[in-house]
């Protein structure tokens, strides 16, 4: 499989900018940056959803300000996440792996792959450093008498370094409640395991105007159980966009990103607004990420089928 000479991080990375050249808080991505849709590449071999994301995505000079904070959370790192799901072979998870490996990935873009637990220790023996495990779900506390539970430090001792909680399909198929994922997350941050944190609305919830106390809700749960936010992401997944092909408007998802950071800002303090990045979920693909990442409020993706998917369509 041909990989793109231009990576997915070398897109989105831009020159690095100075605290002391930019102190105001404006949004995780440095202003003096823009990005733009790259009109001029055609597909004519199979490619990853990460190199095809690298195709419509330019940084360039003019976009945003810099944050001015110094903790990894807040260095203004977009996050790209794949969530594998229940999904995948032996085979066709090593020919991923083959294909992520091939990408030239740049320092200021923090990637993450999620495989299915039985998959994780042949990803982490045979994936590149450069990126990141993680898991898709933890047990609550330490391990023990739990059938089928993976526990915190099984997932530490094979190299994950995330963990994936609160996902919709977690809360509304197997039934998980807020607080006992506020629960897992602490648990999780405990042992040094940093945290996806999912948060997300379904469609009837919107329709009735709930959308940001439900996302509250969810957030509060956290608040109350994390001891700190430093190895936190939090991902907005809105649950009538996964896996649906329906995504949330630019401006759908950038409402709801800014109301949780001033949710954090209230509730947590001004400091952690600032520095958690926000990221989107929900069908996210290489045709839609660009306008979706031109919002001052969102600072990454986590993707789910596309991250998957080794063959898009000839012309971009």
């Amino acid at each position: 499989m041909a990989i793109m000479s231009t990576s997915l991080a070398s897109q989105l990375s831009g020159s690095k900018c100075a605290i002391s050249s930019c102190p105001q808080f404006s949004g995780l991505r440095r202003s003096g940056l823009s990005l733009k849709l790259d009109q001029s590449h055609t597909f004519s071999t199979t490619q990853s959803f990460f190199d095809h994301v690298n195709s419509h995505l330019r940084l360039s000079d003019g976009r945003r300000g810099c944050r001015g904070v110094i903790t990894m959370a807040g260095s203004g790192k977009f996050f790209v996440g794949g969530n594998w799901k229940c999904n995948g072979t032996k085979e066709s998870i090593s020919k991923l792996v083959s294909d992520l490996n091939g990408a030239e990935l740049e320092a200021d873009v923090d990637v993450v792959v999620a495989p299915p637990f039985i998959y994780i220790d042949q990803v982490k023996n045979s994936l590149t450093d450069r990126i990141e495990i993680s898991a898709q779900n933890s047990w609550v506390g330490k391990g023990g008498a739990f059938t089928g539970e993976i526990s915190v430090e099984q997932l530490k001792d094979i190299g994950c370094n995330w963990v994936i909680l609160g996902h919709s399909e977690r809360r509304h198929i197997i039934g998980e409640d807020d607080q006992f994922i506020g629960k897992k997350a602490a648990y999780s941050l405990s042992q040094n395991l940093k945290v996806i944190a999912c948060i997300g609305e379904k469609l009837e919830e919107r329709e009735a105007g709930k959308t940001f106390d439900v996302c509250f809700q969810q957030m509060k749960a956290f608040a109350e159980n994390v001891p700190s936010w430093e190895d936190v992401v939090i991902a907005y997944e809105p649950v009538w966009a996964i896996g649906t092909g329906k995504v949330a408007t630019p401006q759908q998802a950038q409402e709801v990103h800014v109301a949780v950071r001033d949710w954090l800002k209230k509730n947590v303090s001004e400091e952690v607004a600032s520095k958690t990045r926000i990221i989107y979920g929900g069908s996210v693909n290489g045709s839609n990420c660009a306008e979706l990442a031109k919002q001052e409020d969102i600072d990454g993706f986590l993707v789910g089928g596309a991250s998957l998917k080794m063959k898009v369509s000839q012309q971009a």
